[in-house]
């Protein structure tokens, strides 16, 4: 009886504590597609439903956030406000864009910028560290994944010399992309000189809060002059690949005043990790014209007003005239970009996707694949990457390309800090064109006859991670 009695007991303290979530859930006045999605889970996965909530389903409140991105000086060395934008030679759609990216994300334009892109690992890292060699008064890294293995030892061991003779060595790392780098090593690092700064750390009693709020951001800048960002971490897999095939990935290195877009990202989440406001010239040199790519560097975040770089996505979306080629490792759209994109098909623009045909994560593959009928339904083109993991995240509207750690997910848009670089120019676009068809030749293209004949077994899978998607 007494057994029977604290049952019913506990069963009615759980079922008013769902009850209040569900409430409070609703009054947050959230994407209703996400709301429906987490009431599912709630209602149907007792318990363990409302553990994953209280893991990754609260909101991380902005004001806890306390960004001081309005304390940071605005360096102008070469640098474009948007009242200048009307003397720019800028084609309308380009016009448009750089607006959006500097209302919604503060993005200034910088010119006079040389990019060099890579998609092989070793070409990438063996030019990281010969311009970590070359520092001379400061070195700012910020890396989701920073793992002490070889590739990773290599450029510690490169960081450790630089601090010794006398470089500012920042670091930071995400706690959660970075669990794998031991207490021993960051003590390591410290004690060799290296600030070296955990992101939202997740440990008790701060793992329900912030679990669920990632730095993604991949930085890296050398005395302000030279910048890199993209998809790759640092992590031998990118080298070594995985036991089935290649890493793909895609980064680029900066020369000119878009470095100092980087430089001033960084300096804001040195901010936020450790209260330090730097604002000292020697960070923001002067910059020589290095080449002519006109380039915003654009952020997003918990902490931003506006979800920036998915409006930006959908707007050069709606503004291609000719062209939208999209490589994403996750392609977990929300609706909006999925109805540009399907517009934009209908309307008789070439729109491509390459997608993994394999993937890292098995539950975010099968909700990637629940988007491929709605593509092939309008006539987009869709390519599963068929040499290993596609982890390249570049897009391609027309003359305009846009790279950095932004997925095509609801993750990227809504819960991580991201960063991406666009650049107006039409010998960089084509660089990116070029690598996107070459990507496209190793792959296999899926057509609306062949994804039909699917099995029964893997289209339930899809749907039932397509349910969970906007949780992921």
């Amino acid at each position: 009886m007494i057994w029977e009695i604290a049952y019913i007991i506990i069963y009615a303290v759980y079922v008013y504590t769902i009850c209040v979530t569900i409430f409070f859930m609703l009054v947050e006045n959230r994407n209703p597609v996400k709301s429906i999605a987490w009431i599912l889970v709630l209602v149907f996965l007792p318990i363990l439903g409302f553990l994953f909530y209280i893991l990754v389903g609260r909101k991380f409140r902005k004001r806890h956030m306390i960004s001081k991105r309005s304390l940071l000086i605005n360096k102008k060395s070469n640098t474009i406000d948007l009242t200048e934008l009307p003397s720019l030679e800028l084609t309308d759609e380009q016009r448009s864009i750089a607006t959006l990216a500097f209302r919604n994300s503060d993005a200034m334009l910088h010119e006079n910028n040389a990019v060099t892109i890579f998609t092989k690992a070793t070409d990438l890292y063996d030019n990281i560290i010969a311009d970590l060699k070359g520092a001379k008064h400061h070195i700012h890294m910020e890396y989701y994944i920073f793992l002490a293995d070889k590739i990773g030892q290599r450029i510690m061991d490169v960081l450790k010399e630089k601090a010794q003779e006398g470089v500012i060595v920042r670091v930071i790392i995400d706690d959660v992309g970075s669990w794998q780098l031991k207490k021993k090593k960051i003590l390591e690092l410290q004690e060799a000189g290296i600030e070296i700064k955990s992101f939202l750390e997740v440990g008790l009693p701060y793992i329900n809060s912030r679990v669920n709020y990632r730095n993604h951001r991949k930085i890296i800048v050398v005395d302000g002059l030279i910048g890199y960002t993209g998809g790759f971490n640092i992590a031998d897999r990118y080298v070594e690949g995985l036991s089935w095939g290649c890493w793909r990935d895609t980064h680029i290195r900066l020369e000119g005043s878009a470095v100092l877009g980087l430089q001033k990202n960084f300096l804001t989440d040195w901010f936020f990790v450790k209260r330090e406001l730097i604002q000292d010239a020697l960070y923001y040199p002067a910059q020589e014209k290095k080449g002519n790519c006109l380039t915003q560097i654009v952020i997003s975040g918990p902490d931003m007003v506006w979800e920036s770089i998915m409006q930006i996505f959908a707007k050069a979306f709606m503004e291609a005239k000719k062209r939208i080629y999209v490589e994403s490792p996750y392609f977990l759209p929300p609706e909006s970009l999925i109805t540009a994109l399907q517009t934009a098909a209908l309307s008789g623009i070439d729109v491509r996707l390459i997608l993994p045909k394999k993937s890292d994560a098995k539950i975010t593959l099968y909700s990637t694949f629940s988007y491929i009928d709605q593509m092939l339904k309008a006539g987009i083109k869709v390519y599963m990457y068929d040499p290993g993991f596609i982890h390249s995240k570049i897009v391609i509207t027309d003359d305009i390309s846009f790279i950095g750690s932004a997925n095509m997910d609801f993750r990227s848009f809504e819960q991580n800090f991201e960063l991406n670089a666009i650049m107006y120019d039409t010998e960089v676009a084509q660089q990116m064109t070029d690598i996107f068809m070459d990507d496209v030749n190793h792959s296999v293209e899926i057509t609306k006859e062949t994804w039909t004949t699917r099995s029964l077994t893997q289209k339930v899978k899809e749907s039932f991670s397509r349910l969970l998607s906007p949780l992921l």
